[in-house]
């Protein structure tokens, strides 16, 4: 099977601290042009990666000067007009010229291999995508690492053929793109907000019989948060776009390849915690909210067992409070999705 072209779409906004790592990662990977160094030993001419498009949605930052410098190593620079994650993502890979889109975020950091690990899955004509992995571009930071080793343990556990497919490295076929209509630029896609319309895409290509796959070992740095409060906010973020995602799609409300039916069990108990407060002044009920307080901590158990035994760092028990805050901030987000969602407003 003949090798395709393979255009690589970056969306970003407001990226100016991470997008010169991001693009001097995939500069290497284009076809016939030398790498930052200027080494024409470097040169890459079998390589299918043929152009690279920054879609920039609305910066109000410098990050479109930056792209700018990269004129001169075929990276276009395309506006979006602040279409969200998922409007931005189809304005790119439709401008594509490429038969293959592969997909990074503007705050990663492509692994020299990334793509070529991803590629022979391609070679199948029943695969319609393939996605890849993350490593940590923040091992100093606590809050970092517990968000990391959890990603990496899910990845761990999720199979070769997969349901689920995250954005930030994954390669599809331009034509299943076209097929399906692209990302939701609607019902999942938050301008200004990280939606679910990287999940609810690969729900759709699922849906339409199509395979995907997993490839741990396709990697890209990722600049996990270190603060715990902007996390914590866009956790609230997920919560919200994920109610709108599983009253689109509630046959995968059960878990996916990622998650599992307890993850999605956990906003709302964390949910049922606050409603159960009054209880405490009805004494035959004042069971009620230690029983959920109990029940919330033990759905952290498993996944801080698992990362201690991997890791062997006892650090790692503090994923557990992490996780019951994480309940709570994505249960605030679920409760106004669903609240917006049967009443039609907005965020």
């Amino acid at each position: 099977m003949s090798v395709e072209r393979v255009s690589l779409i970056i969306p970003g906004k407001n990226a100016a601290k991470t997008i010169r790592l991001c693009l001097d990662s995939v500069i290497p990977m284009l076809a016939d042009k030398p790498t930052l160094s200027d080494d024409p030993k470097q040169d890459n001419p079998s390589s299918p990666l043929t152009e690279i498009i920054f879609v920039d949605d609305g910066s109000t930052d410098n990050t479109a000067d930056i792209v700018g410098e990269y004129a001169d190593h075929a990276v276009k620079c395309i506006p979006s007009g602040g279409k969200g994650p998922g409007g931005a993502r189809n304005v790119g890979w439709r401008a594509a010229t490429g038969d293959l889109c592969w997909f990074i975020d503007s705050d990663c950091v492509a692994d020299s291999q990334a793509l070529n690990t991803l590629l022979p899955h391609l070679t199948d004509p029943e695969v319609a995508g393939a996605g890849g992995s993350y490593t940590n571009m923040f091992p100093d930071s606590l809050l970092a690492c517990l968000i990391h080793e959890e990603i990496v343990q899910r990845h761990r556990q999720m199979p070769g053929e997969v349901n689920f497919l995250g954005g930030f490295d994954v390669i599809y076929r331009k034509s299943v793109l076209e097929n399906v209509g692209g990302f939701d630029e609607h019902e999942v896609n938050g301008p200004g907000s990280p939606g679910a319309e990287d999940i609810e895409l690969s729900y759709r290509i699922h849906q339409a019989g199509h395979k995907m796959r997993f490839e741990p070992k396709s990697l890209v740095g990722h600049h996990h948060p270190t603060n715990l409060r902007r996390y914590l906010r866009s956790q609230r973020h997920h919560g919200y776009w994920r109610a709108h995602l599983h009253l689109k799609h509630r046959s995968e409300g059960a878990g996916d390849a990622y998650s599992s039916l307890v993850d999605n069990l956990q906003p709302p108990v964390a949910m049922l915690i606050l409603a159960a407060i009054p209880t405490l002044l009805y004494p035959p009920a004042r069971w009620v909210l230690p029983a959920l307080i109990l029940l919330l901590a033990l759905m952290q158990l498993p996944m801080t067992v698992r990362l201690i035994a991997r890791t062997a760092s006892l650090k790692y028990a503090l994923f557990a409070p992490m996780g019951v805050l994480r309940a709570f901030a994505r249960g605030f987000g679920l409760s106004w999705g669903v609240l917006t969602a049967i009443t039609g407003g907005g965020r």
